[in-house]
């Protein structure tokens, strides 16, 4: 009896101690996807008196080995442990296969958290996040040559909605995941924040006219010229770096805008939609299946 309660004991005071080393840490997660309103929803969030949305919106903390090296503190560090919710965001999260790993990091540090994945017509964004990797120069190759081969193709992967989210149901119950799309965000936002409050068990009265603010639209992406990728470096080098932020700001922006030319968004030629739609469609009916949901508006 006496072993029994000393072990008893033992266990009460290593589960006391989880608890107190998780206080502070976030309970709801947006996990992506990339280029699907991420930045909107953080925002959102962010101004209803019971969420704390972090500063920075994405950490990273459990893909950047970087900063999972940081520990468990660095991370709390970014959050007001006092808020009823307390979120990030983070669309690398899902960007299996070539992040592995990340929703075992996540559920060993916060078993409890709620996640969040929105997501939109797969065609769109991935014409979406190529347009971003070339307009900051990490991609150099027409879309067609980007999406020659999409076995394991970094665009198209994270655009299998269902593959992303299988990885974090071997950890999560699915009443722990909300599915969001980003063309419900923008066409019935009211509706679709009340349906993300209750998720989170917050007021789902609350309104906001900046709810009908869009946050880090897309359009009129631009790209630096080679003079400018040129000046960039030489002004970070020798100036940037001793300058005020504000100041430092204000003259990246001038730069930016005087050494670069706006692109436009490429099109898919039919035989490239169909080879997508066909890749990624069995995917989609997948999510469809698990969520009930027809998805009526995207392509695929």
């Amino acid at each position: 009896m006496a072993l029994f309660s000393v072990s008893h004991k033992h266990q009460e005071q290593g589960a006391k101690s989880r608890q107190e080393e998780r206080y502070g840490l976030p309970n709801l997660i947006i996990l992506g996807a990339m280029k699907c309103a991420t930045t909107s929803l953080h925002y959102y969030l962010g101004l209803h008196p019971e969420i704390f949305m972090s500063r920075e919106k994405e950490l990273n903390f459990f893909v950047r080995e970087g900063n999972w090296n940081k520990g468990i503190e660095w991370y709390k560090s970014n959050f007001a442990a006092k808020a009823r919710i307390r979120g990030e965001s983070s669309p690398n999260y899902a960007n299996y296969p070539f992040s592995r790993g990340v929703p075992e990091r996540i559920y060993s540090c916060v078993p409890e958290a709620k996640l969040i994945y929105i997501v939109r017509d797969p065609i769109s964004r991935i014409i979406s996040h190529y347009m971003h990797q070339y307009a900051v120069e990490r991609e150099n190759r027409k879309l067609s040559e980007a999406l020659a081969n999409l076995d394991d193709n970094p665009y198209v992967c994270r655009s299998k909605y269902f593959m992303q989210l299988q990885q974090y149901l071997e950890f999560f119950p699915p009443s722990n995941i909300l599915i969001v799309t980003q063309e419900e965000l923008y066409s019935h936002r009211q509706r679709t924040l009340k349906e993300v409050f209750r998720f989170l068990e917050v007021d789902d009265s609350f309104h906001c006219r900046d709810f009908f603010s869009i946050r880090h639209k897309s359009s009129g992406k631009r790209r630096r010229n080679n003079a400018g990728s040129s000046m960039f470096r030489m002004f970070e080098m020798n100036i940037l770096e001793r300058l005020p932020s504000v100041t430092r700001r204000h003259l990246e922006q001038l730069l930016y805008l005087s050494f670069s030319h706006k692109i436009e968004q490429p099109m898919l030629n039919e035989g490239l939609t169909l080879r997508l739609i066909d890749h990624i469609e069995n995917d989609t009916n997948h999510l469809r299946e698990y969520t009930g949901c027809k998805f009526e508006q995207w392509c695929a």
